[in-house]
């Protein structure tokens, strides 16, 4: 659940701190398959400032609430530093913020990366539990699976099987029809974008391999053809 909600999270507060003073700011995650936050950050920004003086950060996303009490959101704080990241990992964050690009070449912004650390998720009202590194980081057996086989999935649900990634986003994500292709693929789920409309598949459990990834893609496209009323399903 912290992994889902963390994956799945399209803004984040950041808390950073300047002489010992705390800062919130709002700010837009993009998370590499390992659980590595990025950030593109200018460095006219209050929180770049800070963190280029105290990279000890925490970053706060939170769910949709079960009822009408904002406290029975599900939510995930997790901490760790912040350090520039390779430049090369642009592209990975633009992926998930494409509405970005005008701005993201600008001379004063910067990627930066947050590796959790630790993390507390709260599953809702009363229910927290605090979990460490080694209980929040995917697996390294599957992470290495994932990368080596990425581009060819990627590339292969992209080129023979849009119909399928299209029933995905509209059937199960509830989003507009449009040209959705795959973006990205990490042991918890995928990203699927359209133009500027981005959108998140999370698997029903962790998968490790190529494999894993092509059994919860075809129940994903036979669900949604089910649910769009439709009768051919992806092979």
């Amino acid at each position: 659940m912290a992994r889902s909600l963390l994956r799945g999270a399209g803004a984040a507060s950041l808390a950073t701190t300047a002489e010992g003073q705390p800062f919130a700011s709002l700010v837009t995650p993009a998370v590499l398959p390992d659980l590595t936050v990025l950030l593109l950050l200018s460095d006219l920004s209050e929180h770049t400032r800070h963190l280029k003086v105290e990279p000890r950060c925490a970053l706060l996303v939170q769910g949709q609430p079960e009822t009408a009490n904002p406290q029975t959101a599900p939510r995930v704080t997790v901490t760790g530093l912040a350090e520039l990241a390779p430049p090369e990992l642009k592209s990975r964050w633009l992926a998930r913020h494409p509405y970005a690009a005008f701005y993201a070449d600008f001379g004063d912004f910067h990627l930066w990366q947050i590796r959790p650390m630790a993390a507390l998720l709260v599953a809702g009202f009363a229910r927290a539990t605090r979990l460490r590194q080694a209980d929040l980081l995917p697996g390294p057996a599957a992470l290495a699976a994932l990368a080596a086989a990425e581009a060819g999935i990627i590339g292969h649900v992209n080129e023979d099987h849009a119909d399928a990634l299209a029933a995905i986003a509209t059937g199960l994500l509830g989003q507009a029809p449009g040209a959705w292709r795959m973006t990205g693929v990490d042991p918890d789920g995928c990203d699927l974008a359209a133009g500027e409309a981005v959108a998140r598949l999370a698997w029903p459990a962790p998968v490790g391999d190529a494999a894993g990834v092509r059994m919860a893609l075809v129940a994903a496209a036979r669900e949604a053809r089910s649910r769009l009323g439709a009768t051919t399903f992806v092979k």
